[in-house]
């Protein structure tokens, strides 16, 4: 019998450590070394401020008042981790010396696996794409840890990428050739160059360049040349027992008037002279792209930054800049702070969200007009993405946070959950910034689906039943349901609306009406946009 035990644990045990490797690999034994934080200057927030100041005079628009600090602590919890925060959070953040609560949460989360993970998986959906890639030669979940590690640790932007265009090795030891590997071709052995470049120029330069892949753009100078210029810092990569490595081989394309195949000689398609001399033609390309003075990649890198911090881009769309002319003021001098201070990306979403228009409110007294919106003097209101709202719905079932801290047996609920709604609800896929609407099966899923069944009935210490027997009065149960699920206090008016309907209530009717209080608020329309 004792044998069998023995055996039984031994099973559950190895299971348990199976499920751990599977959802949650191995992060990188090596410390996270973080380089010393340099302030965002008042006076650079007060330039950016100016500038949008400036527009809305000249455009007529008012701007919104500042909005509520829980409202801002949502949005940036949104933006970087992908949930709303705990009531425990919200607690701590409150008890924040006035005037630091911003900075410090700041702190918090860029020492926090949620965000670098959150952030990782959006960035990697520009880098990779979203899809499975090719068996054995493509590991994404791999390719994920690395980049969380690489955040974290907030590694200068620039160097980050030049590993991702001209890292060799294999793509388990060198997780950044995922970016290649993602893109090999079973028929031809090799990555695909083509599909390379395109990812290239979209995703760190701004620039559609695969536009003019089989013929001169017709509205942007972009030249088929350029695009298979670009394509043939590729041409060397194969694959081998070593992994990835440049081979002397040539990039060749078929002319499409002889039916030839012409010999194609590496270029850049603007500013040459800054391309370096020598080195592997892939290390050339990195350090082309990241060169302080090609202005493209570090505007491209604001934007994109400034879209996932807003939902929405700065310009759009996000990977087609137009020139340097038609770019907004704003735009550039965040640029240029960014280059001049190391790429550093904590240091930019540090200085987004000290912004005016990052802290505005999302309505005003009067309807809001689209040129409010497209001027910026209101915070503009998108739909939370699939992640974001089951993250908010999961963390709306716990009082507490759930994070990399939490048991192993939550966290792999979370992911087991998030996975299935995901599925369910429907993927953005790699149209990151796209503007859609609900559909009817998506209200359905969070009206009748099994995740928020799950969250505000079904599980014994969920949070609707903790808070119907913890809280001394009805007041207090109404106050924090809303800050657990919407992150505010409610209105005077709502609170009396919800009193009345839990007043009198004890024992198993008082948690079915909570359930159902629950259950409103994570089905208000107000829970499923970044407002």
């Amino acid at each position: 019998m004792w044998i069998r035990n023995i055996l039984f644990l031994a099973l559950m045990l190895g299971g348990a450590a199976a499920l751990r490797a599977n959802f949650f690999p191995p992060r990188s034994s090596a410390p996270i070394q973080r380089p010393t934080q340099s302030p965002v200057p008042p006076e650079l927030v007060a330039r950016v401020d100016r500038s949008f100041r400036l527009q809305w005079t000249e455009e007529g628009l008012v701007p919104a008042k500042r909005a509520a600090e829980l409202t801002i602590l949502r949005r940036m919890e949104l933006a970087l981790t992908g949930s709303i925060p705990s009531l425990e959070e919200i607690r701590r953040f409150e008890a924040g010396p006035s005037g630091r609560r911003l900075d410090d949460r700041l702190d918090g989360l860029f020492r926090d696996r949620r965000a670098s993970d959150y952030l990782a998986e959006r960035l990697a959906r520009t880098y990779v794409g979203t899809e499975g890639g090719p068996f054995l030669f493509y590991r994404r979940r791999r390719f994920l840890t690395w980049l969380s590690d690489q955040l974290l640790a907030n590694r200068p932007y620039d160097q980050l990428i030049r590993e991702l265009i001209a890292a060799n090795g294999i793509w388990t030891d060198r997780p950044a050739t995922n970016f290649v590997t993602v893109t090999y071709d079973p028929e031809t052995k090799r990555p695909d160059a083509e599909r390379l470049a395109g990812r290239t120029a979209r995703a760190f330069l701004g620039v559609r360049l695969d536009c003019a892949q089989c013929h001169d753009h017709p509205f942007q100078p972009w030249k088929q040349s350029d695009f298979q210029g670009l394509a043939a810092f590729f041409g060397e990569v194969g694959t081998g027992l070593t992994g990835i490595r440049d081979r002397s081989t040539k990039f060749e394309v078929t002319n499409r008037k002889t039916g030839k195949l012409e010999t194609i000689a590496p270029h850049v398609p603007f500013l040459p002279e800054l391309r370096p001399a020598d080195g592997p033609l892939r290390s050339q390309l990195a350090r082309w792209v990241t060169d302080p003075k090609n202005a493209y990649f570090p505007r491209a890198t604001v934007n994109r930054v400034w879209a996932l911090m807003f939902g929405r881009a700065l310009v759009e769309p996000i990977d087609d800049l137009p020139p340097e002319s038609d770019l907004p003021p704003v735009l550039i001098e965040l640029a240029d702070d960014f280059v001049a201070h190391g790429y550093d990306l904590q240091r930019l979403i540090r200085l987004i969200v000290a912004t005016e228009v990052f802290q505005l409110e999302s309505a005003t007294e009067e309807d809001v007009s689209e040129s409010q919106e497209q001027g910026w003097s209101v915070f503009p209101i998108t739909r939370l993405r699939p992640e974001q709202i089951v993250g908010g719905v999961i963390q709306a079932g716990s009082l507490s946070t759930i994070d990399s801290d939490s048991p192993i047996l939550v966290r792999l609920a979370r992911s087991l959950g998030e996975r299935d709604f995901v599925n369910r609800y429907g993927d953005t896929g790699e149209d990151e910034f796209g503007t859609g609407c609900g559909t009817i099966p998506q209200r359905l899923l969070m009206m009748n689906g099994e995740l928020v069944q799950n969250k505000t009935r079904d599980t014994f210490f969920n949070a609707a039943k903790r808070v119907g027997s913890l809280a001394q009065t009805d007041r207090a149960s109404v106050e924090v349901a809303y800050l657990t699920v919407l992150t505010r206090r409610p209105t005077p008016e709502e609170s009396a609306h919800f009193e009345a309907r839990l007043a009198g209530t004890r024992g198993d009717k008082r948690s079915e009406r909570m359930a159902d209080f629950f259950w409103t608020l994570l089905n208000a329309t107000e829970f499923s946009w970044n407002h």
